[in-house]
């Protein structure tokens, strides 16, 4: 997995040979997932997978059932035992309620806000417990909650979730995924929105789905330069501020943004930066 993830690649717990091929593929990360993708009849056949999975050292994500639920509280229990890389928690709406599975679990959480009363918590949520790493939307359910057709009218939850997770000191939302997977255009056009919106990296439903991905999140080299030129300006002249030779002004400000861009760049593309 990358150390900055782009891609977020959901995969069905009830197929094995998914699996394994997810996690020989080109996602940065890999979400075993035990609850949309899996129907309720195979629940305990996903679960036994995914913890085959682990036990043969993979390193992945598990998306487990909502907790409280019969199927949500035996993944809880079963994945006690087991090391995951993090486990996302869909259907959240109660920050009492992520503590518990937080501390049930003991690895990295992430909630996701399915309603409007997770949003309406959502700072709440992303602040509950030291283990929370991220937040997202589930956005088709949020829809459906909200009694809309999604689209603009997501947009308000679109902006809480990246002010809550920001003003919780995590990294940018992680795009909710785009369902018509054919649609690779649409796909593109959604993840630039999305990345101009502040949100970084995306969730998918089909390897195909993750070089348009990857393509939109890739640091411009342009900027890349620019970010890099800077803070070797701020490490020589060790200035608080200054004009840069564009004429623009440099603050701290500036210099955060010049970070997160070098932390997106590749290690390879910063080495030749600074070559």
């Amino acid at each position: 997995m990358s150390e900055v993830s782009r891609s977020w690649l959901y995969v069905p717990a009830d197929r094995p040979d998914r699996i394994k091929k997810a996690l020989d593929g080109e996602a940065d990360a890999v979400i075993i997932d035990l609850e949309d993708a899996v129907a309720a009849a195979a629940k305990d056949e996903a679960r036994r997978n995914a913890l085959a999975a682990f036990d043969d050292g993979a390193t992945a994500f598990v998306r487990i059932n909502a907790p409280g639920t019969p199927a949500g509280e035996a993944d809880i229990k079963a994945l006690a035992s087991r090391a995951p890389a993090g486990v996302r928690v869909p259907k959240c709406e109660d920050p009492g309620e992520l503590r518990r599975v937080a501390d049930a679990l003991g690895v990295p959480v992430y909630p996701v806000l399915e309603s409007a009363l997770g949003v309406e918590n959502a700072l709440a949520i992303a602040t509950a417990h030291p283990l929370v790493a991220g937040i997202s939307l589930g956005e088709a359910d949020l829809a459906a909650d909200l009694r809309v057709a999604g689209g603009d009218a997501l947009t308000w939850p679109r902006s809480r979730v990246v002010v809550a997770a920001r003003a919780a000191g995590l990294p940018s939302p992680v795009q909710s995924v785009w369902t018509a997977v054919r649609d690779l255009d649409g796909l593109r056009t959604s993840t630039e929105a999305g990345r101009a919106a502040g949100f970084f990296g995306r969730s998918v439903i089909h390897p195909a789905q993750v070089p348009v991905v990857h393509e939109v999140c890739a640091p411009d080299p342009v900027e890349t330069a620019w970010a890099s030129d800077l803070l070797d300006h701020l490490e020589t002249t060790g200035s608080a501020a200054w004009i840069d030779h564009h004429g623009q002004f440099v603050d701290a400000a500036i210099v955060a943004r010049a970070r997160w861009v070098l932390a997106l760049a590749s290690p390879a593309e910063k080495e030749g930066q600074h070559s």
